[in-house]
């Protein structure tokens, strides 16, 4: 393939002396490949994707036609002039030439649009291969549409047709198959075969009973000398020719005839397919299927079939045909050829309809069945949903599977520990139009390639929404990425300018780690986002401590051996495993969520006073989970004694004002002291837990008149009422306070009773 600056296209069939020119903006991205055009079936002339060219046509009465995709860029004054702008489109670029005045299309200029990926050609025959094999697969299982009978249909449209085509090419135009009949002509299985034929008689070395009756009865007889000792047993005569029984090696077997037959079959279905393109005028199918008849007429002409005939039964359970190399492989595709021909798919539109290779979304349908084949091994999808993959239409057998459209399969994790609901989603939405707490993005609607969900089994998917039990980890296909290290690496200063500096032009190089941001960020309940690409290198950002939440890259190759889908599958574990920690961070965050955001917050709850700062020993300071002890002082004795010891004592036992020790007391960290009908004193309780008094002890230390035997003891120190606004607080109006009010109606009693309420609830009743 010849490297060019700018080419010249005759095109006098149209005009005499009518010439095309395009020029190259990009060294290296514009080749003559005359030599190898047509064994990939492709233009003679090849661009590059995501390269411009400017063209001109040599008279202003002729201009390019719409290829649509905005590819033909036309000279706004100058219509035989313009630009060709690929864009991320790659196989044959049909551009009708037209007359410019009566719109009349004159002929079509083949130009081949190459992928920036070198090894592109060898990636789409592989990956077509493995979505047959896979679809096949479907078809075979017990409860698909199988058992109806589809006849191939050859009056359908040529797209219809062409799919059908394409399905069937991938497994007889592979390597894998040329390869195979190759091991078969050169050691075909044979068999030992008796045949007859007369032989002179002098030339007989064992005679059998058969041939003694001969040599008495058979005519054409010869005398015997007078000396001959068999004339003394009346023998005068003998047959001058004998039947005789030779063994020889034939290729003419059950399995050969087989092999003989499935190539037939394949060759026919080409011929029809070649026919119908030439009717329909689909150009594309009938030079594809014309390649595969003169291969498949190369292979049946080779020696060993003449010898072969043809066969009276397919005998398809023959060892030879399971298990012997090159036999087992034919026997494969001749299962797949027949559900091949009845499937189409919808979805192939968007792959190689008018001409094109869209490889990149062929990558993306590629590897929904390689994630399929992994999350199968792992997780237990239902059978019920992966057949619904193969649905019947009036075309065929419809693949399912297309973009844009929303296919759910789901199944259980069971690790005896834990069971976890599995859904796997290929291109699920989540819709911004939903407000917390249901599922979906809270700014835009999004919609990662593949989603991979877990919850605990024994919820329902909406509920463990609301819940925050259900985490989504989501992937998104990207054959094109040029480079990992551009994906997440460090950045440099000058880097950083030279990026805002292309962002204001509207250049975005960082695009596919700010969509792995978006699904983190916006999609509720996001664990992680994560780059499927055909590389090598593995990458992966953890947010915090554990494995998720995070970001990152995986390789996965369309490769038939070392598809590098293993580290995919080792996070997978990890993530799994993750999950049934149930004592991780991310367990703990995803409680703290759904108990903070299940209510609305409301706007009485609002704290404007001052607070201490929560920094230090401080920083776990919420107000709505930080509790004060409200207690009695009866006298200035007993203030005087807790301010000097830095002692608060409660009662024990059933009596009026004993502390009950509930969460919310044991966690208290200020004292709030009631004297004298007012409410402005504030301690800092500073111990870790209430100890035990008895009454010797007390008064040991001064306590006035100790009238129990044993007292719940806190150490505090006086706060400086500053950070809470130094200010008094009405009691009365707490509801805890109302509520003994309504139990207890000796005023003398209810003096004496503590109680707790929340910083929030203290500081809706401060005095201001």
């Amino acid at each position: 393939m010849k490297s060019l600056s700018n080419i010249e296209i005759k095109l006098d069939s149209v005009k005499e002396g009518l010439r095309f020119w395009i020029d190259a903006r990009r060294p290296d991205s514009l080749f003559d490949a005359e030599e190898n055009a047509a064994e990939n079936n492709e233009a003679r002339y090849q661009l590059v994707e995501g390269c411009y060219y400017d063209y001109q046509i040599s008279d202003s009465e002729f201009v390019l036609g719409d290829v649509g995709e905005n590819i033909i860029q036309q000279h706004k004054r100058t219509a035989n002039l313009g630009t060709i702008a690929p864009n991320i489109f790659v196989g044959t670029l049909s551009i009708p030439l037209l007359d410019r005045q009566t719109s009349q299309e004159l002929c079509k200029i083949g130009l081949e649009v190459q992928s920036v990926k070198s090894g592109y050609r060898n990636d789409y025959r592989d990956m077509l291969e493995l979505i047959t094999e896979k679809c096949t697969d479907l078809l075979l299982q017990a409860n698909s549409p199988v058992s109806q009978h589809f006849g191939i249909d050859y009056t359908k449209d040529s797209q219809t047709l062409y799919q059908k085509f394409v399905f069937i090419k991938s497994v007889i135009g592979s390597d894998d198959f040329s390869e195979a009949i190759h091991r078969i002509v050169t050691a075909p299985v044979t068999k030992w075969m008796e045949t007859t034929e007369k032989k002179d008689i002098r030339n007989i070395r064992r005679f059998s009973n058969a041939n003694i009756k001969e040599i008495i009865k058979n005519g054409r007889r010869i005398k015997l000398p007078e000396s001959n000792y068999l004339r003394s047993y009346g023998i005068d005569t003998l047959a001058e020719r004998i039947t005789t029984i030779r063994k020889t090696d034939s290729v003419d077997t059950p399995e050969n005839r087989f092999i003989k037959h499935a190539l037939e079959n394949f060759l026919k279905f080409c011929t029809d397919i070649n026919n119908k393109a030439k009717e329909f005028g689909h150009k594309k199918m009938e030079i594809e299927s014309g390649v595969m008849i003169r291969e498949l007429e190369s292979q049946l002409h080779h020696t060993v079939f003449k010898a072969i005939l043809r066969p009276t039964s397919l005998k398809l359970n023959s060892p030879v045909l399971q298990r012997k190399e090159g036999y087992r492989e034919v026997l494969r595709v001749w299962l797949m050829f027949d559900l091949a021909a009845k499937l189409i798919w919808k979805g192939g539109d968007d792959i190689y309809s008018g001409g094109k290779k869209d490889i990149a979304t062929l990558y993306e349908y590629w590897l929904f069945f390689k994630l399929l084949d992994l999350f199968q091994s792992i997780f237990e999808i239902e059978p019920k949903d992966i057949s619904d993959l193969i649905q019947e239409t009036p075309d065929g057998l419809n693949l399912q599977i297309k973009q844009g459209k929303f296919t759910p399969l789901r199944g259980v994790y069971n690790s005896g520990s834990r069971k976890l609901n599995i859904l796997f989603n290929y291109n699920r939405s989540f819709s911004g139009k939903k407000q917390y707490p249901d599922s979906g993005s809270w700014t835009t609607t999004l919609r990662p390639d593949y989603t991979l969900s877990f919850w605990p089994v024994g919820i329902s998917e909406a509920e463990a929404e609301k819940q925050e039990l259900i985490v989504h980890v989501h992937f998104d296909a990207k054959y094109k990425i040029a480079n990992l290290k551009d994906f997440l690496s460090e950045k440099s200063s000058n880097e950083l300018d030279e990026e805002k500096k292309e962002h204001r032009k509207g250049i975005y190089k960082n695009v596919d780690l700010l969509k792995m941001h978006a699904y983190k960020d916006a999609i509720r309940r996001t664990g992680g986002a994560y780059i499927l690409y055909p590389g090598e290198i593995p990458l992966i950002k953890t947010g915090f401590h554990e494995i998720i939440p995070g970001l990152g890259a995986f390789p996965v190759r369309p490769a038939k051996t070392d598809d590098g889908i293993h580290e995919l599958k080792d996070f997978i574990l990890e993530v799994v495993n993750h999950f049934l920690n149930r004592a991780s961070q991310r367990e703990k965050i995803a409680y703290r969520a759904y108990d903070i955001y299940k209510n609305k917050p409301k706007k009485e709850d609002e704290i404007n006073d001052p607070l201490p700062e929560t920094y230090g020993e401080n920083r776990n300071l919420i107000p709505d989970e930080t509790y004060v002890l409200v207690g009695y002082c009866k006298s200035d004795t007993h203030y005087e004694w807790y301010r000097n010891h830095g002692l608060y004592n409660f009662r024990m036992n059933d009596e009026t004002g004993s502390l009950i020790l509930d969460e919310k007391t044991v966690k208290a960290k200020y004292l709030l002291l009631r004297r004298n009908g007012k409410a402005d004193d504030v301690f800092r309780i500073i111990s870790k837990g209430p100890k035990v008094f008895v009454n010797k002890k007390l008064s040991e230390k001064g306590y006035p008149n100790p009238s129990e035997s044993e007292y719940l003891v806190i150490e505090i120190e006086k706060e400086n009422t500053l950070e809470l606004g130094q200010s008094g607080w009405n009691f009365k109006e707490l509801e805890p306070y109302q509520k003994l009010v309504n139990l207890e109606k000796n005023p003398y009693k209810l003096a004496g009773i503590p109680f707790t309420v929340s910083l929030t609830e203290l500081m809706k009743v401060k005095i201001r």
